[in-house]
């Protein structure tokens, strides 16, 4: 049934979500903007960078500086390096997955290359990593994921999108592609089930799912 897979990243190939949510809470915390974990996740999980960033100077009523993401970026770093690894069978289930497959996420190029070749990833992937940068619009508009299928030669109602945030979901099927939603990391089950999803818990599952179609 399927012709590619398409993995968002955080969340889904790299446990990312649970140290940036941390890290994400003291900075808002420091320009003024108290937000719990659990009103992060709900608000931002899944969107773009230039989307947050929006978010935090519209509710803080001044503009952040230009250097301010340049800034911030060494503490996700340094957070991400000490802690970051894969989630947890993911590295079984690509081995099982036969199936062509990609990246599309809403994080930087320079982030996904970085994350990815930390926990390893990267190579799996060479060519085929797609960021919310390369379109106009980012994740729940389905841009992202019609480009990475366009780009790969691949009609839309011929891919399976991994994904673990509503958002993600929300543009798989805008897309027109099969969703399955990973319920194992911080959204609840029920933000990511709906029409056209799958969700499932853990990740050996999934290669059984996709094969099934």
């Amino acid at each position: 049934m399927f012709e590619l897979v398409i993995f968002d990243c955080d969340g889904v190939l790299i446990d990312s979500e649970r140290i940036a949510v941390k890290v994400d809470v003291e900075i808002l915390r420091e320009v003024g903007w108290q937000l719990t974990e659990a009103e992060i996740i709900e608000r931002f999980m899944g969107r773009s960078d230039a989307y947050m960033r929006g978010e935090i100077e519209a509710a803080i009523g001044r503009p952040l500086g230009e250097d301010w993401a340049a800034a911030l970026r060494p503490r996700f770093r340094a957070a991400m390096e000490a802690e970051l690894e894969p989630v947890e069978g993911i590295v079984d289930a690509l081995d099982r997955i036969t199936l062509p497959t990609c990246v599309a996420s809403s994080s930087t190029h320079d982030h996904l290359q970085f994350a990815l070749g930390l926990t390893g990833l990267v190579d799996r992937f060479d060519g085929r990593i797609f960021s919310a940068t390369d379109v106009e619009h980012g994740k729940p508009a389905p841009d992202l994921f019609l480009h990475a299928a366009a780009t790969l030669g691949v009609p839309p109602d011929r891919c399976a999108v991994v994904e673990d945030s509503r958002y993600g979901i929300e543009a798989a099927r805008a897309a027109g592609m099969r969703a399955y939603g990973y319920a194992g990391g911080l959204t609840p089950r029920d933000r990511l089930a709906g029409p056209a999803t799958t969700v499932f818990d853990h990740m050996h599952e999934l290669p059984d799912l996709i094969a099934a179609g």
